[in-house]
């Protein structure tokens, strides 16, 4: 399915967050996925990634996730001052702006005549644990989340009683959890414990654990990437938001 890209600048109540779409070409109506990115918001490999979604037929809007903290078109580069200032604007941002971004880009989907109003959402990294606790709203049907950091430590901003691992009670979609046995970022006690509070939670999910390290979906940086295992990871993917969101 060929597709073709713009991007609109969304108002949320904490400012503007431009918002990059990818989507059919052809004319009709199709599901949205809300595509949360790593801490470096729209890279080479996320854009790559956004299209391949696309291309199955679904409308992919990729935020810029610290839109707050840096101007507009910001993109962090895969080094060591990149990683820094990522991690910053990950530490600074409480996950209750991350909930008003989200709802503005669902309402935005719904009004949109080339969107159906179903919607799903699909992280890697930070943007993992974004795709999960945006299946916290209940307009988002189901989540594909890949070796999501932070939600076994809890140690991004929130309310009390507002972290991800808590609020997963009110998860009512289904999700996708994929992680990497070699990720240093959530090691086996913290895949553990998020495995038992699905369970525990009453959570309709599918859990997945690759040979694999931190990132091994990225395509840039061969010292982590695994293609095959990328390529079995988008296949679940995709059938996960064919099932739910085109049914």
């Amino acid at each position: 399915m060929i597709i073709k890209t713009e991007f609109v600048d969304l108002e949320t109540p904490t400012g503007v967050m431009r918002t990059y779409i990818y989507r059919p070409q052809d004319e009709g109506q199709y599901p949205a996925i809300i595509y949360y990115s790593e801490i470096f918001q729209q890279t080479a490999p996320i854009a790559r990634s956004a299209a391949l979604m696309a291309g199955h037929g679904f409308v992919v809007l990729v935020p810029e996730v610290f839109h707050e903290l840096n101007p507009i078109g910001t993109v962090l580069a895969y080094d060591d001052e990149g990683k820094d200032k990522g991690n910053a604007d990950k530490f600074a941002k409480p996950l209750e702006s991350h909930d008003s971004d989200t709802q503005a880009m669902i309402d935005f989907a719904r009004a949109q005549d080339y969107c159906t109003g179903k919607v799903g959402a699909m992280g890697v990294c930070i943007g993992g644990h974004l795709a999960y606790r945006a299946a916290i709203n209940e307009n988002i049907l189901a989540a594909s989340c890949l070796y999501a950091t932070d939600i076994h430590s809890n140690t991004l901003p929130s309310d009390e009683g507002n972290d991800s691992l808590t609020r997963t009670k009110d998860i009512k979609g289904e999700l996708l959890m994929v992680w990497g046995k070699q990720d240093p970022h959530v090691p086996n006690e913290g895949r553990f414990k998020i495995h038992h509070n699905l369970i525990d939670s009453g959570a309709h999910f599918t859990w997945h654990e690759f040979n694999a390290a931190h990132a091994f979906m990225r395509d840039e940086g061969l010292d982590r990437y695994d293609p095959a295992a990328a390529m079995q990871v988008y296949q679940m993917s995709v059938e996960l938001f064919n099932r739910k969101l085109k049914a």
